[in-house]
Parts: C-alpha cells; structure tokens; sequence
C-alpha cells in the first residue's frame, strides 16, 4: 500500500461504523459519513487540517475524531449528472441472474432519483442513513439527465431510487417529460405497494417503464408485522394487479424466508401467495441482520450478537436466532414452495410464463436461461457464505496478528508453523 496516498471511506455501512472503522482500520484516513458529493470537495481543500470538515471522522494526535454531522442538503439538482465516459465500459448486462432491472441488451446504466425511504422496516438500514427522511431531485432535472443520456447513446436505465414512488405529481411530471422529450430510453424502479401514486402506473408504462419491483416479503401478515412493513397481503396483490393492467412488462416481487417467528405454515403461504400473484419475476432470499438496523439492535438485547465483537458482519437470521426456522428446513420448504410455484404458474399463467421466457432468451445466453431457472433448486449447499467466509478470515487474521505480537515470532514464521501443523494433522 502506498503510504502518501490518502485513504477515504463513505457509504451506509461506513456512516453507521464510523469510529469502529476508523480505530480499528489504521489504514483507513477518513470516514465520510452521510452525503459525499460537498463532504469530499470540503476535505480535497483541508486535507491537512480537517477538523472544521463536517461529516467526517478522522484521527488527531491517536485520537478518534468525530466531526459535526453534516446536514441533509435537499438540493440534489445542484449537482452534474456522473461522468459516465470516464468508466471504460460500452456495456454492462441490465439482466443480473438474481434481480431483473430492465431485461434489455442497450447499453444500460442506473440513476439516482431520490435518496431515502421513511418507512421502519426492522432489517433496513436506510431509514437510519437518511435520518427517516426522503429527497429527491426535481421532475426536470430528471427528464434532463434522461435526454442526456439519450444523447450518450443508452437504452436502458434502472433507478436505484430506495423509493421511487412515493410523490405523485413529481411521476406524473417525469413520465411527461420523457415523452415530450421523445425520449425512448426503457427504464425501471422500486417502490412500496401501499404507494397512493398507483393510479400513475399507465403513465410509467407509456414513458418506456418495462420493470417495477416491490418488496412483497412475506405472504403471511404476522410475518410482515413482525418484520414492521406497515403494509397488508390485499395491497400487494392491488399494486401488482395495477401494475400489470397498466402494462408493465416485467413485475418483481422481493420476498424473505428465514424471519423471526416465521413458521413452517408461514413459508408455504408466501409460496402459495406468491403464486397468485401476478408476478412476471421473484426472489426468496434468507433474511439477513446487520449492525445498525432495529433489528440488529434486538438481538443485541437479546445477547444473540456482540456489538463490539460482530460489528463489521452480517448473519443469517435463521443461524442465530433460535426463533427463526433452522437453515436445513428453511432449504426444504424453500425449494418444495419454488416447485408448487412454478407448477402453478405455468398452468395458471401459461401466456405470461411464454413471454417472460421467450424475453429472456431474447436478450440473455441460452445458458443464462437455465441457470436462472434451476438456481433457486440449488439451495441445498450448506456452510457459510462467501462473505460469511471472508468476515471468518478477517477474524483469523486478527487472532494470527495477536499470536504474533504475543510471541515475538515474525508472522511469516508463524504461518509456516501453523501451515506445518494442519500438514501433520492430516
């Protein structure tokens, strides 16, 4: 590692850790909590002495520094599109395996419209990142940055908007705009199914929105109570019906397994459920905790993680949590609930099972096609997760640094003892 360079972190994860970043990653010389745009600008110009930096942790003398938080700037328009030019990249798929963004071969990029969701969820951290507020660019300069990127030559854009449909008036001005602009650029978003701007779904699909994902989550309502989504089984089945009466092509339902109190019955309802539905695409994914959500924050007082140990981790909510389904039956349930699914699907919506397939193997390799239709029978792989893995090794490393200090042997002398001794024990 180059010792003049200066070393900057940002994002959710790094605002909610700030100080434990800091401290216990020496390399790191600035953490950026919050906002980054004005954050960065301010401390290029007091590199030396940041201290009058808000929104920054830093270190002074060996201490760690925490600055004044930044306010939130609800001026998002002030700042210039990205310079997409600068990345070295004519094409990135906009068909990931797990999350169908806008199935489209065009050159794709995403865009942020709006920063925020307020909504409690207990395993979302973004409430907390925005301070349980929501902001967003206006109508036009959106409708801007879409001619922009006409120009540019793209064809699909994805919003990673936590929330796009939450304004009314502000949809309806971006869904005018695009077409006034003779824009034709295929896009897709987010948003809650209790949205009141549902009734604007015709005007999305008229502006070129080919995908429109919800968090569905569960189809048991005390499972969605448990989990705070505020929302109920009879508004998701109301969004996804108007979403495809309005002619969206493609509609996303996210949903979770592995929630706390969830049970057995609770699971092959959200199959069951998700079914009905008429979903064009879905995920069932294991739910997951991490530092800094409400739920996080329960399980701490629960005595089920250590704050100060598992602080850079994330879990398997269904590995810690003894409420929770265990990991082999969740597997079962998950992959019997997936073939029920499909069964009922392609006899209850064989005309929309076509045409989804047909659309994939039109803008994806026949091998894509497969894979994405036997993955979620391959759930039966046990151990930890890649990034579970790579949170074990991080821990490895610190308990090898310790022995060696401890020691006073060289560290590349140790791994050599340790790597001698697993030769013998085999």
């Amino acid at each position: 590692m180059d010792g003049e360079v200066r070393l900057a972190f940002g994002g959710v994860f790094a605002t909610l850790n700030a100080e434990l970043v800091k401290s216990q990653c020496p390399e790191v010389d600035f953490v950026c909590r919050g906002d980054g745009e004005q954050l960065i600008l301010d401390l290029l110009e007091r590199l030396d002495d940041p201290a009058e930096v808000t929104g920054l942790t830093w270190t002074k003398d060996g201490s760690v520094i925490n600055n004044p938080n930044r306010p939130l700037d609800r001026n998002l328009d002030q700042w210039p599109f990205p310079d997409r030019d600068s990345l070295p990249l004519d094409f990135v798929e906009s068909m990931p395996l797990d999350v169908p963004a806008v199935l489209s071969m065009e050159r794709f990029t995403t865009m942020q419209t709006s920063r925020g969701c307020p909504w409690p969820c207990v395993f979302c951290d973004i409430p907390i990142f925005n301070e349980g507020k929501w902001r967003s660019r206006s109508a036009q300069h959106v409708v801007e940055e879409f001619k922009h990127l006409q120009k540019l030559g793209y064809g699909s854009v994805y919003f990673v908007d936590d929330h796009f449909l939450l304004q009314p008036k502000r949809i309806e001005a971006i869904s005018k705009g695009i077409v006034e602009a003779g824009v034709d650029i295929q896009w897709g978003c987010e948003g809650r199914v209790d949205s009141t701007a549902q009734h604007l779904f015709p005007a999305m699909a008229k502006a070129h929105c080919r995908t429109l994902m919800f968090g569905v989550e569960s189809g048991s309502q005390s499972v969605l109570d448990r989990l705070k989504k505020d929302q109920t089984l009879a508004q998701v089945e109301n969004a996804v019906d108007k979403a495809k009466a309005a002619g969206i092509e493609i509609v996303h339902g996210f949903f979770v397994v592995g929630s706390p109190d969830e049970t057995v019955e609770d699971m092959r309802a959200t199959f069951d459920f998700a079914a009905r539905l008429k979903l064009d695409t879905f995920a069932f994914n294991r739910l997951c905790v991490y530092r800094g959500t409400p739920l996080w924050k329960e399980y701490v007082a629960r005595g089920l993680v250590d704050d100060a140990a598992d602080w850079y981790k994330y879990f398997k909510c269904s590995e810690i949590d003894p409420t929770c389904l265990s990991g082999p039956v969740i597997n079962e349930e998950r992959t019997a609930g997936l073939r029920r699914l499909f069964r009922y699907k392609v006899l209850h919506y064989p005309r929309q099972t076509f045409l989804l397939l047909r659309r994939f193997l039109r803008h994806m390799p026949l091998r894509d096609v497969v894979y994405l239709i036997i993955k979620p029978f391959m759930g039966k792989k046990r151990g930890p997760t890649k990034n579970e893995v790579l949170s074990r090794a991080v821990e490895h490393r610190a308990l090898k640094d310790s022995a060696a200090a401890l020691t006073n042997v060289p560290d590349a002398l140790l791994e050599e003892a340790v790597g001698a001794e697993r030769t013998r024990a085999q």
